[in-house]
């Protein structure tokens, strides 16, 4: 068997080494790939959800299918390989961080051989947009089951995207979260995304920190659409408030640039966002885009609501929709 802390393992995202046999898997669309040789290959996950969560597995970069994971015990997955000679095998986590981690133990396969690098990294910043969430229910339909039943990370917009780039992905993504406000709060129960960001576990729990040891070669933030949000209609919210919202925007680009000074960084609108409230959103964007005179960070405007999916987010198709969107806008900056 070979260990989940073997060298030619490539991990990407969020993700913890537990111990010599055991590698946890936090952030959405957080992966060990490897590439092996034979016909058939045998994976040992484990969730730390005891009820339930859910992972994808790619061959050679072809989606296979979503993996539900119940209980706590080590499950043993046996896969057939398309060629002999090569295959790689990815592991994706489809839930998000507060999910409960994704525990990969390690394989069983004929040979283990090194994995091609991507030329580009590309970090994607959000919400439950950027998560994936509500927007996969093949399994379980929209309005049953848990929140986390219809996630499915591999599919978002951001990993579609960087596989068309032939890049690598991290996602720095959490349901409900904004810039200076959340879903249904003022920021007085729960914390922002700039409050979690530095964190590894994107939470409170400031005792183990993000690294950063990969410069990605862009940033995408894509944040506003909680800030904008009314909540549930019974709890206290207050109207937007653009200065602050800027001015925390302003303040996470630059954490953005203390730790990756030379990445380019694209800010999104929301595409669960219209009217006059999306007016106000690019407004906002624009202002922190000038502020920062002298980096160049771009503006991508999504100009139709893509909101099929379950509690109206994006479906998977949505976010097919919203890759073929931003595809030429990355090429061109990303000078390809």
């Amino acid at each position: 068997m070979y260990n989940s802390t073997n060298k030619l393992i490539k991990y990407s995202g969020r993700f913890e080494k537990i111990s010599d046999t055991k590698t946890a898997l936090i952030s959405s669309a957080s992966s060990a790939e490897f590439t092996v040789k034979g016909d058939s290959v045998t994976i040992y996950v484990q969730s730390e959800n005891t009820v339930r969560n859910y992972f994808v597995i790619a061959i050679n970069d072809e989606y296979q299918k979503r993996y539900k994971l119940e209980g706590d015990s080590i499950q043993k997955i046996t896969l057939k390989t398309p060629k002999k000679e090569s295959n790689k095998i990815g592991i994706y986590k489809a839930t998000e961080a507060s999910s409960g981690n994704i525990i990969f133990h390690g394989f069983d396969a004929f040979d283990l051989i090194s994995t091609d690098e991507k030329p580009f990294l590309i970090e994607f910043i959000g919400d439950s947009i950027t998560c994936g969430a509500l927007a996969d229910n093949s399994d379980i339909d929209c309005n049953e089951g848990e929140y986390i039943d219809q996630h499915n990370a591999y599919l978002a917009y951001g990993p579609r995207l960087a596989r068309t780039l032939n890049a690598d992905f991290i996602l720095s993504s959490v349901s409900g979260m904004g810039m200076y406000r959340n879903w249904n709060d003022e920021n007085i129960e729960e914390p922002i995304m700039p409050q979690v960001y530095e964190n590894l576990y994107l939470n409170t729990d400031s005792s183990k920190k993000y690294a950063f040891k990969t410069q990605p070669d862009m940033v995408s933030i894509c944040l506003g659409t909680n800030d904008m949000s009314d909540g549930d209609g019974v709890k206290n919210r207050l109207p937007f408030n653009e200065e602050k919202y800027t001015e925390n925007y302003i303040n996470f680009v630059e954490t953005i640039y203390s730790h990756y000074p030379n990445t380019q960084v694209v800010l999104l609108n929301s595409p669960m966002v219209s009217g006059d409230k999306n007016t106000t959103l690019i407004s906002c964007l624009k202002n922190v885009k000038d502020h920062f005179k002298d980096k160049e960070i771009k503006i991508f405007e999504f100009d139709e609501l893509l909101v099929n999916g379950c509690n109206y987010h994006p479906s998977i198709q949505d976010h097919k929709e919203i890759a073929t969107q931003l595809l030429p806008f990355f090429k061109q900056v990303l000078n390809q």
